[in-house]
């Protein structure tokens, strides 16, 4: 009758006291090196499968350590945008900010905002009417959106033909009340796929400074 290695392996598992009647027998099984070559006592195997497994924790923890240390800095640059948000005087100064922050901190090149359907007198480029194919997308949107095309280029002047990849942010009150258009010559800066939670903060962000200068 053969035994299958399962067989073997549950037996081992299930009495583990055979090692201790058998201690001779660990000093004389030879296996092979786990990167060919010759075979080797299992007491040396063992301690190469420990190396090996502390080497996949370290490269673990040092890829943690790094997003943390990303994590961090994102935060520290959302926060510099929310205070600079905050101590805006106006809805100009405002606006500066937000552009000026997401270039000089995100490194996003190119940003424009559209803004309907609020009590203002001000002339900015940001009331420029837009289409109803545009505001009636952006009321859909749940969250952040990355895509490779965007019909509301001409935002972005003479820029808009060379933009490959961009992310939109409906801007709410009670209400969607305007977009936020970031966007990039790179083709893979703004992807599907990519994570949304600091772009939906962003947006959260300056749907709430703008009403305190719309209202």
């Amino acid at each position: 009758m053969k035994i299958r290695p399962s067989e073997v392996a549950a037996f081992l598992e299930a009495h583990p006291e055979f090692f201790e009647e058998y201690a001779d027998l660990l000093a004389d099984i030879y296996i092979p090196h786990p990167h060919g070559g010759r075979a080797i006592p299992i007491s040396e195997r063992q301690i190469l499968t420990l190396r090996e497994r502390n080497h996949q924790l370290e490269a673990k923890l040092r890829e943690l350590i790094q997003f943390g240390e990303e994590n961090d800095a994102i935060g520290e640059r959302v926060h510099r945008i929310a205070l600079a948000l905050l101590n805006a005087r106006n809805l100009e100064s405002l606006l500066h900010s937000l552009y000026f922050n997401l270039r000089e901190d995100f490194a996003v090149p190119h940003v424009a905002l559209r803004l309907w359907g609020v009590n203002t007198s001000q002339q900015l480029p940001e009331f420029s009417p837009i289409s109803e194919k545009l505001r009636v997308f952006s009321e859909t949107l749940t969250g952040p959106h990355c895509c490779a095309q965007f019909e509301g280029t001409e935002w972005f002047g003479e820029d808009g033909p060379r933009l490959r990849s961009f992310a939109l942010v409906a801007l709410r009150a009670e209400r969607v009340i305007g977009l936020l258009a970031l966007a990039s010559e790179d083709a893979k800066r703004f992807y599907p796929e990519m994570g949304t939670l600091y772009l939906k903060r962003l947006g959260e962000l300056t749907s709430v400074a703008l009403m305190r200068h719309l209202m």
